[in-house]
């Protein structure tokens, strides 16, 4: 177990949860994104998103492109059998609460999570998603294991934010977790008949202005830094599409299970 854990950590009923395997990338999913080569109707500007919103599949739902402007997109595809999409926005509203709720999501690259807006994530007044929206948190991840974790700050905004159809939001029946940029992410599931099913892609090197994602100019959009983000996406959404559906039935009503920072921040 490559994250460090406290006794207080240890004693949490989350523990039960650092106590799975996870299991790395496989190695011929590995080899895969290092070759790269993918088919180059795949790429796809993060100005045609809403082409998720078509049925079917698009031709670039695994790997990476380096598109024509010098900008970078990932894609991951994930089944997620037994989970549904207010689990999924649950998730994404309880588990910035207290860095081991981060740490069982991956327990060999995940070292912290805090949300910066708890009073937001523990306003039960609030639909799933507003818990979540218009909140940032601050993490420290590995993107592979061994090496050395790194900080980003996520600010987690409603999706016509970054340039979705509210129109076309209206009509859909799963969910979007989405951040700005400078890598533009969206996590797009939709429910399938086994569960979900999550369509991820990120766009490095874009923001958002005005709604509408915008290339930032001489921003140097990394292969290498898209394939390591690949294969820990793989990792890390295969490990919790077996995990969600667990915590969700047992701590789905507690905000607050320890260990609990909120008070540590006030």
């Amino acid at each position: 177990m490559a994250v460090p854990v406290t006794d207080v950590e240890k004693r949490s009923p989350l523990y039960q949860f650092l106590e799975w395997n996870i299991a790395p990338t496989p190695a011929e999913t590995v080899d895969r994104i290092m070759q790269g080569g993918f088919d180059p109707a795949g790429a796809m500007p993060p100005w045609e998103m809403n082409r998720l919103f078509d049925s079917g599949y698009l031709p670039g739902e695994f790997g990476w492109w380096t598109l024509p402007d010098g900008g970078v997109m990932l894609a991951n595809l994930t089944q997620m059998p037994g989970v549904r999409p207010e689990m999924f926005d649950w998730w994404f509203a309880w588990h910035g609460l207290d860095p081991m709720r981060y740490k069982i999501w991956d327990k060999d690259d995940h070292y912290y999570c805090l949300t910066q807006n708890p009073e937001v994530s523990l306003n039960a007044s609030l639909s799933m998603k507003e818990r979540y929206w218009n909140t940032a948190h601050e993490i420290r991840e590995a993107l592979l294991p061994g090496q050395e974790p790194v900080g980003v700050r996520l600010n987690f905004v409603p999706p016509e934010q970054v340039g979705f159809d509210p129109e076309r939001l209206k009509e859909f029946d799963g969910t979007i977790v989405c951040t700005p940029g400078p890598a533009i992410m969206v996590h797009f599931l939709r429910p399938t008949a086994e569960g979900c099913e999550l369509r991820t892609r990120f766009w490095m090197g874009y923001t958002v202005a005005d709604g509408k994602p915008v290339r930032i100019p001489d921003f140097p959009a990394n292969e290498m830094a898209a394939k390591a983000m690949l294969i820990h996406n793989v990792k890390e959404f295969t490990h919790l599409a077996k995990l969600l559906p667990v915590v969700y039935a047992q701590f789905k009503d507690d905000f607050t299970v320890q260990p609990f920072q909120l008070d540590e921040r006030r």
